[in-house]
C-alpha cells in the first residue's frame, strides 16, 4: 500500500506534469494563430485541429453551419473528395469536424512526421473548397438529414438543443441541426465559408508538435492561401438570458429512443466562474466507481427510481454559460417525481453543503479541469475558444471557492428565470 507521503509526492508531480503540458502561450503564423503542446511520451501520433468561429450562433441562414461542417473534405483545387479520402487511409490518418455553437472544428489524427501533408489537406479546406452542386445533394444534405433526425429522436439531444433555444433565442439559441423547413442553399454555404473562413477567424492547435515548429509549418502550409486577414468575419450579437418553457410528446411507437426526459436550467450572460463548475460536481449524478450509485444528491435521488439517471451539467460559453440538471426514467409518471425532488435539491444548491462535500466536489472539479485535454475533444474544446480570447491554456484555478460562494453563485443564478423542457406524456409531466 503507499504511504499517504508517496501519495502526495505522486499528486505534486501530477500537479507539475498538468502546469507544463497545458500552460502554454499561442503564437502566430501569418496572421493564423496557432499553439502547439509537445508530448513528450512515447506516442508516436500528432493532431492538427484548425478551430473556425463558425459555430451555428454565427449562422446567417438556419442550418447553414451544420452543412458546412458536413462539407468538410470534399473537392478542393487540389484533390478530389475520393483522392483526399485515399491519402489519408494510405498515411494511416483520420479526418473528421465537429460543430458546436461557437465553432467549427476540422482534424487530423496522424502519424507523427506527417504534419506537412495534412495541414495541406487543411489549408485547402479553407482556401479552395468546390462547393459542388452535386456533392451537396450526394453527400451532404443525406448526412445532414441522417444527423438531424437522430437528434430529434433522441429525447436528451432534442431537450438540450430546445434548452438552449428557450434560454438564449438568437444566437446560441441557434439549433446545432438543420431543418427541413429552412433548406439551406449552396449559395448560402459558399457566402457562409466565405466569411467563416478568414484568417482573422481561425486558429491552428497542434497535439505532438511545440509551438514553433507548428507555426513554421502553418506558415509554410496557409501562405497566402486562405483569404486575407481582413476579409469579413461573421458578426453575431451578444448574449442575453431568457428562459422560459416548452412541453413536447413523446414519440412511443419508438421504443428504443422513447425515454421521458427533462432538462431543467438557469442562464447567465456570463462566463461560467470556478463556483458553477464546483456546484455541477457538488450536485452530481456520476459516480466516481462502477456499480454503485454515488454519493451526490442527485445520484441518490435517481437511485430511488431503477432505470433513472438525474446528471448536472454546465455548458460554458465565451459570453454565457448554462448550467442545469438532465433528468430521465422510464416512465412519465416516474419522471414527474423524480423531476419535483430534483427541482428542490436544485433549488437548495450550495445552501446546506457540509466542508467535506465541498471538497470533493473541488477535488472533482480539479481533476476534470486536469483530465480535460487528455483527449483531442477536451483539447480542442479548451484550447480553441482560449486562442480567440487572449491565447493562453492555463488550468482553472479553485482556491477561491468555499460553501459561502458557492451559495451565493448558486442564489444569483436562480434568480433568473427557468429553462425547462419536458419530453414524455406532457399531461402528466410537471410544469415549471
Amino acid at each position: 500500500m503507499y504511504s499517504l507521503a508517496k501519495v502526495s509526492r505522486g499528486q505534486s508531480a501530477l500537479k507539475s506534469a498538468f502546469s507544463r503540458s497545458v500552460s502554454s502561450k499561442a503564437s502566430s503564423a501569418g496572421g493564423v494563430s496557432v499553439i502547439g503542446f509537445e508530448n513528450k511520451g512515447p506516442a508516436a501520433t500528432s493532431s492538427l485541429t484548425v478551430a473556425i468561429k463558425a459555430g451555428s450562433r454565427y449562422e446567417t441562414t438556419p442550418g447553414v453551419a451544420h452543412v458546412l461542417k458536413n462539407f468538410a473534405f470534399k473537392a478542393t483545387a487540389n484533390a478530389s473528395t475520393l483522392r483526399t479520402a485515399r491519402e489519408t487511409e494510405l498515411y494511416g490518418g483520420v479526418l473528421s469536424a465537429a460543430l458546436t455553437r461557437e465553432h467549427l472544428f476540422l482534424s487530423a489524427e496522424f502519424l507523427r512526421g506527417d504534419e506537412e501533408h495534412f495541414l495541406s489537406v487543411l489549408a485547402s479546406v479553407l482556401s479552395s473548397s468546390q462547393f459542388h452542386g452535386y456533392e451537396l445533394k450526394e453527400l451532404v444534405l443525406p448526412v445532414v438529414q441522417s444527423e438531424s433526425v437522430f437528434a430529434q429522436t433522441s429525447p436528451s439531444t432534442l431537450a438540450l438543443d430546445v434548452a438552449h433555444n428557450l434560454a438564449f433565442r438568437k444566437g446560441l439559441g441557434n439549433s446545432l441541426y438543420a431543418s427541413p423547413h429552412y433548406p439551406v442553399t449552396l449559395d448560402d454555404v459558399k457566402s457562409f465559408a466565405q466569411g467563416a473562413f478568414s484568417k482573422s477567424n481561425v486558429a491552428v492547435i497542434g497535439s505532438g508538435i511545440s509551438t514553433e515548429a507548428l507555426s513554421q509549418a502553418v506558415s509554410s502550409a496557409f501562405g497566402s492561401g486562405t483569404s486575407s486577414p481582413t476579409s469579413g468575419s461573421l458578426k453575431t450579437q451578444s448574449t442575453s438570458y431568457f428562459g422560459g418553457e416548452t412541453r413536447i410528446p413523446l414519440d412511443i411507437h419508438a421504443p428504443a429512443t422513447s425515454v421521458p426526459t427533462m432538462v431543467i436550467a438557469y442562464g447567465s450572460s456570463s462566463t461560467a466562474s470556478p463556483d458553477l463548475k464546483v456546484l455541477k460536481h457538488l450536485l452530481g449524478g456520476e459516480s466516481s466507481l462502477k456499480w454503485t450509485p454515488g454519493v451526490s444528491p442527485l445520484s441518490q435521488a435517481a437511485d430511488k427510481v431503477p432505470g433513472s439517471s438525474a446528471k448536472a451539467f454546465l455548458l460554458p460559453y465565451s459570453d454565457a454559460a448554462l448550467f442545469g440538471v438532465v433528468v430521465s426514467a422510464p416512465t412519465s409518471v416516474q419522471l414527474a417525481g423524480l423531476a419535483k425532488e430534483v427541482a428542490s435539491i436544485i433549488k437548495s444548491a450550495g445552501k446546506e453543503a457540509k466542508d467535506e462535500e465541498v471538497k470533493r466536489a473541488v477535488a472533482k472539479a480539479k481533476f476534470a479541469d486536469a483530465t480535460s485535454t487528455e483527449t483531442l475533444e477536451g483539447l480542442v474544446a479548451q484550447a480553441g475558444p482560449a486562442l480567440f480570447s487572449g491565447g493562453e491554456i492555463k488550468s482553472e484555478s479553485f482556491s477561491g471557492v468555499s460553501a459561502s460562494s458557492i451559495s451565493k453563485a448558486a442564489s444569483e443564478l436562480l434568480k433568473s428565470k427557468p429553462t425547462v423542457v419536458a419530453i414524455g406524456n406532457v399531461s402528466v409531466l410537471p410544469y415549471a
